[in-house]
């Protein structure tokens, strides 16, 4: 992209295999059935993880099958090329990054393989997401509770890897706990089920186990002397369980961040399903006294207990996603609050919290949650931890190092308020938060790592490792060891058992070539070469088309991305419609940004543009992201500033002016309609359009209406419900003068939304500041602006703030929103007709479908249901587009169109946004509406 010259300063990311690349490429290519991927952009993405560090890799894999795996694993060790298996790429230490072959098995290797729900049991693939995983298994009351907060998108291989815990550890165990057997592959092409060690062993399997178990006997002396006595502990191997009570080599593969083999299959204990839980949260004037205090809450047999700190509440609600959130269940001002949470409550265990708090000279400080649903709600603030913490703008960053130590109860408080001093000793500040339950709180000092953030770490570190010593706590009580935590092993460990983890390394992978310097023979953590920001890095944005001060530069907004990966995830929500029809990392949110940071700052050479473009190429601009990604990253709005430069550079190609320019010839094209349409669809496939898509038609009978020049209600009709739809603008002044208001709908404005999908800023601004001249003496005198179609609506609220037009119309209110807070005299009719509702992306990224939800509930005996959909898929022009039909098409049948046909005939369609109407129509073959002539009929 047109970035300014490449700096003789750029840090270059060294791959010291480069020479082996390409045999290593060919042999790959011809011999796997998988994806291969050696560009410069694809190994780029798959450089990071939530660390702070980046490494390039030689090349990925993607395997579509287990022979395809274990085929890429034997090459690689023929070839002599490190092996590193990689999930969801969320790790925080750099246990995901390396100079090797990955092997990301997240996007076929992720199948459930056997469930048996009588005793409880699953065997699953490793690129199996936790979240998809207790889904399937709801139906047999089951679950693996193992939850940790990045369950949408965390994989059961990497929660194995890592060790993970969860929220509910205490009641619960570990990652440890829960693994029954694995089934893995090791670089000498062993295929060995990691299981208990009692059983009768023969062959190299069984010669390994008794390796282990002299091994043991060697060093349990050394082993009970060293490993501390808390639940949360995951440095090195877990050499303790290589005795009784466990005695299975399968928990040496957990935890072991496929540093020993690779894990083909997990086999897992389940759990049952709580009937019902309860929720209290707890609210403390100080932090001291909610870690002091914590030692006796846990005696009430809570399943989880964890902290959210000031500054954490104070974020959380600064994010559009749980700013409501927080206000329910936050009452005043408090210093930290914990939350306390009962399954199968059926004892009154709450009401002993209650009368707990009282006793220990807090009443009134519980807030009782007894439902469902805001209990989701207020679980989903404490797993974005994390992200909430990383939204803070600017270069100082809370950075992953000391940020999971566990220290006995006992000491809790104490740790927590020396550590804070610590902080301040350095200049700087940390947040806390997470599972006080378990003595592991997650604090991460603030920052600026592009500095002095590397000296500031290493003396933080060192005194946080002689604090946690003293307490006899783990230095490594969650996340891993990684780049980051490797070499604070042997302080813990001691010579003799850092020398048994080595030992152990080399039985199984003798090459040292599985995922090389994490747990054995680490690096410093400090080594500024492996850093992300490494010395010498620099971006050069090109001068912005948008207002990016905000985050302080585009390049800045760029790096808000902390690569959590939270955009991989499949709820509900919409984010990211393009990932969810590809699983592709390239079609991700921080697939994108990836590509975007590293272009910036020059990473990917003269290829940099075209990268992004291509990266960019899916992005539907849902602005699913905008809402839904914890640190704010709006990639939609990054789309429209990469387009406007690089049409800039390279032109315009017929399509983009007739997409781009639609408003300023739609008034000729709609009164020479019958012509504008045989004109469209005999040019439709020379601008490449889709040969299976209608193109809209013209309408000789378009809006009009003006209504009264004083109007109290502003009524903005788009371009497509002028031209296109106008029953939808004429059944909405009906609605509108019906509830009581005088309507004027002047005409002429255009939001803009055609020209920044072009990348045309400049035309987009002129029609800003058109349209803000025109509506400024209504917004004067409080008239309220209303508008029907989603993305040009929020045009007014979103891209107009950026491109200099103000915030004069950012109060401009969707249809339907205006009408759920001034119904006026509108009154309807009673039905019992069946409606599915399907929401515009960006009515739910603004958080206004409950407004549409509440306006149709308006309606007597109206019984309305709502599709859990992310995009559509037609998204303004993108599935009109020849080369984009077929993604198009995929995003639908993701769940829009099957919910469709589950209907019955008789079901009423209803959807705002006129490109899912078209959706719905070419994919369906049935027709919806819009609101507001739903509204009208009932009248």
């Amino acid at each position: 992209m047109p970035i300014g010259k490449t700096p003789l300063n750029a840090p270059s990311i060294p791959v010291r295999f480069a020479r082996a690349r390409s045999p290593l490429e060919s042999r790959l290519r011809k011999e796997l059935d998988a994806e291969v991927m050696f560009d410069a952009a694809s190994r780029g993405r798959y450089s990071t993880d939530a660390s702070i560090y980046q490494l390039m890799p030689i090349g990925i894999v993607v395997p579509r099958s287990e022979e395809a795996a274990r085929a890429a694993i034997a090459i690689a060790v023929e070839e002599g090329v490190p092996i590193l298996p990689r999930g969801a790429g969320s790790s925080q230490c750099g246990q995901a990054v390396g100079e090797a072959l990955v092997i990301d098995h997240t996007k076929y290797l992720n199948r459930v393989l056997q469930v048996d729900p009588e005793i409880r049991r699953a065997i699953v693939q490793p690129g199996i997401v936790l979240d998809t995983l207790n889904a399937q298994l709801r139906r047999h009351g089951l679950w693996f509770p193992v939850d940790v907060s990045t369950s949408a998108q965390a994989t059961i291989g990497g929660m194995t890897g890592n060790n993970s815990c969860g929220s509910r550890s205490i009641a619960y165990g570990n990652m440890v706990h829960n693994v029954l057997a694995i089934d893995a592959v090791t670089t000498g092409g062993e295929r060995w089920h990691f299981g208990p060690m009692d059983q009768n062993l023969s062959g190299s399997y069984g010669e390994f186990i008794a390796r282990l178990k002299i091994l043991y006997q060697r060093e349990k002396g050394e082993i009970e002397a060293r490993f501390p006595k808390v639940l949360r502990r995951v440095a090195g191997y877990n050499l303790d369980h290589l005795g009784p009570p466990h005695a299975n080599a399968a928990h040496l593969l957990v935890g072991s961040e496929g540093t020993l083999a690779y894990s083909e299959r997990v086999h897992l204990k389940l759990a049952r399903l709580p009937e019902k839980r309860a929720l209290g949260v707890c609210h403390f004037p100080k932090f001291y006294t909610a870690m002091e205090l914590t030692q006796h809450i846990v005696k009430l047999g809570p399943s989880a207990v964890e902290l959210v700190d000031r500054t954490m509440i104070g974020l959380a609600r600064e994010i559009p996603a749980f700013e409501k959130t927080v206000n329910a269940f936050i009452k005043g001002d408090p210093d930290a609050i914990l939350l306390v949470e009962f399954a199968d409550e059926r004892a009154g265990r709450l009401k002993d919290l209650v009368q707990l708090m009282a006793d220990l000279g807090l009443p009134g400080s519980v807030v009782e949650v007894m439902d469902e649903k805001l209990q989701k709600q207020i679980w989903e603030v404490r797993k974005a931890g994390l992200n909430i913490m990383m939204s803070m703008k600017g270069d100082g960053k809370p950075v992953s190092f000391i940020e999971d130590c566990a220290v006995p109860l006992e000491h809790l408080a104490a740790y927590t308020d020396r550590l804070t001093r610590v902080f301040e000793k350095n200049g700087t500040r940390g947040t806390w938060y997470a599972h006080a339950s378990v003595g592991t709180l997650h604090v991460r000092p603030i920052l600026d790592m592009r500095r002095d953030g590397a000296e500031k770490m290493r003396a933080i570190a060192e005194e946080a490792c002689a604090m946690v010593k003293e307490y006899k706590g783990a230095y490594s009580g969650e996340h891993g060891d990684g780049l980051v935590r490797s070499e604070w092993i042997a302080p813990f460990f001691g010579p003799r058992l850092t020398a048994a983890l080595g030992e152990i390394k080399s039985w199984l992978d003798p090459k040292g070539l599985m995922n090389p310097g994490k747990i054995v023979n680490p690096s410093r953590m400090d080594d500024r070469a492996l850093f992300r920001f490494k010395p010498g890095y620099e971006s050069h944005p090109p001068k912005p088309a948008l207002d990016w001060s905000e985050w302080g530069g585009y390049d800045k907004a760029v790096e808000m991305c902390n690569n959590n990966g939270h955009c991989r995830k499949f709820d509900a929500g919409t984010m990211c419609p393009s990932y969810r029809a590809t699983m592709d990392e390239k079609h991700l949110t921080r697939g994108r940004a990836n590509t975007l940071r590293l272009a910036l700052s020059n990473q990917l050479g003269a290829d940099g543009e075209e990268a992004v473009k291509a990266a960019l190429d899916l992005c539907v601009s849902c602005k699913g992201c905008k809402r839904e990604c914890p640190t704010g990253v709006d990639m939609a709005r990054m789309k429209v500033e990469f387009l406007a430069h690089y049409r800039s550079k390279h032109g315009l190609t017929m399509r983009d002016r007739a997409i781009g320019y639609l408003p300023r010839y739609a008034p000729w094209a709609a009164r020479l309609a019958p012509l504008s349409n045989l004109f469209s669809g005999l040019m439709k496939g020379s601008l490449g359009f889709s040969a299976k898509r209608e193109l809209p038609k013209w309408r000789t009978d378009f809006f009009t209406e003006e209504g009264t020049g004083d109007g109290d209600v502003v009524l903005f009709v788009d371009t497509f419900n002028r031209y296109f739809e106008p029953e939808n603008a004429r059944a909405a002044l009906k609605v509108l003068e019906a509830a009581g208001y005088r309507v004027h709908a002047p005409r002429g404005l255009c939001c803009g939304r055609t020209f920044l999908s072009a990348g045309l800023v400049d035309q987009a601004k002129r029609e800003a500041r058109k349209m803000v001249e025109a509506l400024a003496p209504f917004v004067a005198k409080g008239v309220p602006i209303v508008g029907l179609e989603p993305s040009c609506l929020f045009s007014l609220r979103d891209e107009f703030t950026v491109m200099g037009a103000g915030n004069s119309l950012k109060g401009a209110l969707l249809f339907e929103e205006f009408l759920a807070q001034e119904p006026g005299k509108l009154k309807f009719k009673p039905t019992e007709q069946q409606v599915l509702l399907h929401g515009h992306c960006h009515q739910k990224a603004f958080d206004v479908m409950p407004a549409v939800e509440k306006v149709l509930g308006m309606i007597p005996g109206l019984k309305v249901s709502t599709v859990q959909t992310s995009c559509c898929g037609m998204a303004g022009s993108f599935g009109y587009e020849a080369e984009h039909y077929d993604v198009s098409m995929k995003m639908a049948e993701l769940s829009l169109l099957p919910s469709i046909r589950s209907s019955s005939k008789d079901t009423l369609l209803v959807a705002d946004g006129t490109s899912c109407r078209h959706q719905i129509a070419d994919g369906t073959g049935r027709q919806a509406i819009h609101v507001a002539r739903l509204l009208a009929e009932a009248l």
